[in-house]
C-alpha cells in the first residue's frame, strides 16, 4: 500500500481525516480523558452531544445524518451531483487505455431494493481513520454492541443503552499486563491505529508503525503489545482473528514488509511467517481455514495454503491494487475489492475468470462483508456509498446507502439483524445503524 498519511488530502472529503499530529487537538483529547477514563464506568452522555437521528425523525423528513439542507445554499441533490462529478478516485497504477471503461465488463444490477431499514444515527461516537486506503475499523459483536476507532480510543457503542464507552486509549503509554515472549517490555505509545478486528472477547489493533496490540475484553489491561516490524515502511494493514482447522483461535497480520504472520492467541507467539513479493494489504481466511486470500500492491490476488503459505491459485482481472476481501460462508465464493472501483466475485473451484464484476459509484472498494447467513454482501467505497447485494438473486438486486463523508468501516451483526456504517467527518462523523427488513411490519423496537 502507499505510505501516505497526511499528504493524501486530494482523496479525502473536505479535509475530514483526523490530524493526529496536531498538538493542539492532541492536548484537547488528553484533557478530555477525564470524561472517558477507560478503567472506570464513565460513559459518554449522548444528551451532551450533537442530536442523533431516529427512524421516526427520518420518516418525517430529517436527514439521517442530521445535515440541515434547508439552511444551506444548495440542495442535497445538487451537492450529490457535484460530488459525483468532482470526486477523484485514487489509483496506484496507470490505467491501460483499453481498460478505462469498465462498464462493459460489469454485471448489470438493479438499485432500489430495501434489505435493511435505517434505525438510528448517533454522533455520540465518531468513527475516524488514519490512512485513506484502510477502512476496516468498525466491528459488531452483536446487534447491540459495536466497536470502532475514535481518534486514539477504541470505543464500544451500545445501541441498547445508547451509550458509548472507551475500551482502551492508545495515546499514552501502553504496557502489557501479562508477560509474554515477544511482547514489548517498554510498551508502546501514541499508536495510530490503522487496522482492527474484534471477535468474541478479543480486540486486536494494528498500528501505522508496525504495532500490534491485543486486549481481552473480559480482562483488565492489555495482554500483548509489540512492534512486529521495524521496517521504515512497516504499517500494519490488516489483522484478522479466525479459528484454524483444529478450532484454535489464531491471529493473522498483513504488513507492508511483505510478510503475513500467524500468531496464537494464548501466548501470542509467532507460529508462521509467509513471505510474498509485494506489500500485503489484506488477508481473508476461508471458512474451513484451508485457504487464505492474499491481496496487496499488485493487480493480481493470490490464494495460498493456510498452513504453508504456498500459493495455490492466482486471481486475474483487477486493474489496480486490492484492499478488501471476504468469503461467502459456503466457502466457495470469494469477493475482492480493488482501487479500479470494482468488486469481483470468484468461485474458487474455477479461477479462470470472475463470476461477476460489481462496480461502485465513484471510488475504490475498500471494505467488503458477508452476512453470517450468506444472504447479503456489503461493499463500501471510500466515501459516500455503501452497497448491499442479495446473493440469492445472483447479486442483481442492490440497496444503495447514500451518505456524505469518509467511510471508516462496515459490519453486519453476527445474527444478521443489524448493519452498521462508521462515518469519518469532522462535523458529521457518526455511527449509522440499520435493521434487517422482515416481511412483517417493522416496529422501531430496541429489542
Amino acid at each position: 500500500m502507499d505510505h501516505y498519511y497526511q499528504d493524501d488530502s486530494d482523496y479525502l472529503v473536505d479535509d475530514e481525516m483526523v490530524d493526529f499530529d496536531d498538538d493542539v487537538e492532541y492536548d484537547v483529547r488528553i484533557r478530555r480523558r477525564s470524561d472517558i477514563d477507560s478503567d472506570s464506568e464513565n460513559d459518554f452522555d449522548s444528551n451532551n452531544k450533537s442530536p442523533d437521528t431516529t427512524a421516526v425523525q427520518a420518516r418525517r423528513g430529517k436527514d439521517i445524518q442530521g445535515i440541515p439542507w434547508n439552511r444551506l445554499n444548495f440542495t442535497r441533490e445538487k451537492y450529490r451531483e457535484t460530488r459525483l462529478q468532482q470526486y477523484k478516485n485514487y489509483e496506484s497504477l496507470p490505467r491501460p487505455r483499453r481498460s478505462r471503461n469498465l462498464d462493459k465488463d460489469c454485471t448489470h444490477f438493479e438499485r432500489g431494493s430495501s434489505f435493511y431499514d435505517f434505525r438510528h444515527n448517533t454522533r455520540s461516537v465518531k468513527a475516524t481513520i488514519v490512512h485513506f486506503q484502510l477502512r476496516n475499523l468498525v466491528w459488531a459483536t452483536s446487534k447491540h454492541d459495536v466497536y470502532l476507532m475514535q481518534n486514539y480510543s477504541i470505543m464500544h457503542w451500545s445501541s441498547l443503552k445508547q451509550k458509548g464507552k472507551e475500551v482502551l486509549n492508545v495515546a499514552g503509554q501502553i504496557v502489557p499486563s501479562v508477560k509474554h515472549p515477544g511482547s514489548s517490555p517498554q510498551g508502546l505509545t501514541r499508536v495510530q491505529v490503522s487496522a482492527m478486528s474484534v471477535k468474541d472477547n478479543l480486540v486486536v489493533v494494528g498500528g501505522f508503525q508496525g504495532e500490534l496490540i491485543c486486549k481481552y475484553l473480559d480482562k483488565p489491561g492489555v495482554s500483548f503489545c509489540t512492534k512486529i516490524s521495524h521496517d521504515e515502511n512497516s504499517i500494519t494493514n490488516a489483522v484478522e482473528i479466525y479459528n484454524d482447522a483444529s478450532g484454535a483461535t489464531r491471529l493473522m497480520t498483513a504488513n507492508n514488509d511483505l510478510l503475513v504472520r500467524v500468531f496464537d492467541t494464548e501466548k501470542f507467539t509467532v507460529l508462521e511467517r509467509f513471505s510474498f513479493p509485494w506489500s500485503v494489504n489484506h488477508t481473508s481466511v476461508s471458512p474451513d481455514s484451508k485457504l487464505v486470500a492474499v491481496l496487496g500492491d499488485n493487480a493480481d490476488c493470490l490464494l495460498a495454503d493456510c498452513k504453508t503459505g504456498k500459493t495455490v491459485g492466482t486471481l486475474r482481472g483487477h486493474l489496480d491494487y486490492s484492499f478488501a476481501a471476504a468469503w461467502h460462508p459456503d466457502g466457495y465464493i470469494l469477493a475482492t475489492g480493488n482501487q479500479d472501483t470494482t468488486c469481483r466475485l470468484w468461485d474458487v473451484r474455477k479461477l479462470s475468470s470472475s463470476l461477476a464484476v460489481l462496480k461502485g459509484r465513484m471510488g475504490a472498494i475498500r471494505s467488503i462483508r458477508f452476512s453470517s447467513d450468506g444472504r447479503f454482501m456489503a461493499m463500501a467505497e471510500p466515501a459516500d456509498f455503501v452497497h448491499l447485494y442479495d446473493t440469492r438473486q445472483d447479486y442483481t438486486k442492490s440497496q444503495e446507502i447514500d451518505l456524505f463523508g469518509e467511510i471508516a468501516g462496515i459490519s453486519f451483526s453476527p445474527d444478521t439483524e443489524a448493519f452498521f456504517v462508521g462515518v469519518a467527518d469532522r462535523t458529521y462523523g457518526s455511527l449509522l445503524e440499520f435493521n434487517r427488513r422482515r416481511m412483517n411490519y417493522y416496529f422501531d423496537s430496541i429489542l
